[in-house]
């Protein structure tokens, strides 16, 4: 396959990784997964993507931009899982800023950010001795830093993850509103983890939703439908 056609997933043991890897491949792509741990090597390669040891909590920037170099896209779906504030500072916001600069080192241009519906918001709302704000802050600087670059990027932000599968539908909220969708106790709040791995892999595969943050939960609309609509 022409190496223009590679996709770099960071965090490529996480759950939606894991799901993302065989649907783009199956759309066309190479998928090189960036893991910590040798161990987890076996579970990539078994979704059907190219293993690669490199720890982005401690990777420099020259170590990342080789692992780019020549790729099609670079998707950043790692996360420190939350609990220590100074890792999910490291984790969740640095090592996703080097990684955007390192993209444009290595003449990457598309870049696809897993965040989380309501990044846009929460660092307003949320109370800051709460324990899930160094999470909210994190992603909050990593997406900011984000749209301030010349990266094709596409921000994603879905809402509670699930494990159910993907329905292949889902409805794409207004960036401006999310928050108070979210916060609606009526409201139904859940992404599937698959439905996110196929909007990973739509965006990429179709050049929708550049420079665009598409906001959504499980919905109605199916998911290339959903991401035409959406305006940089």
């Amino acid at each position: 396959m022409a190496e223009s056609q590679r996709v770099v997933i960071i965090g490529g043991h996480g759950k939606i990784a894991l799901l993302a890897a065989p649907k783009l491949v199956a759309a066309g792509f190479s998928v090189e997964s960036l893991i910590r741990d040798p161990d987890q090597a076996q579970d990539v390669t078994e979704a059907g993507a190219a293993p690669r040891v490199l720890d982005i909590e401690s990777a420099d920037s020259a170590e990342l931009v080789e692992a780019f170099t020549g790729a099609h896209a670079v998707v950043f779906s790692a996360g420190a899982g939350g609990g220590d504030p100074a890792r999910t500072k490291a984790v969740d916001h640095e090592a996703a800023v080097r990684s955007m600069d390192a993209a444009l080192d290595a003449g990457v241009s598309r870049y696809v950010m897993v965040s989380y519906a309501r990044s846009e918001t929460d660092i307003n709302t949320v109370d800051p001795t709460s324990s899930f704000y160094p999470y909210a802050l994190a992603k909050h600087q990593a997406d900011r830093h984000l749209r301030g670059t010349s990266l094709d990027y596409t921000i994603l932000g879905p809402g509670a993850l699930t494990l159910e599968p993907a329905s292949q539908k889902i409805t794409v909220l207004d960036p401006a509103t999310a928050g108070e969708v979210m916060s609606n106790e009526d409201a139904s709040k859940d992404t599937s983890r698959e439905n996110v791995a196929e909007v990973i892999t739509e965006t990429l595969r179709s050049g929708s939703a550049v420079r665009a943050t598409v906001n959504f939960l499980d919905g109605e609309t199916a998911i290339p439908e959903a991401l035409a609509s959406v305006s940089s």
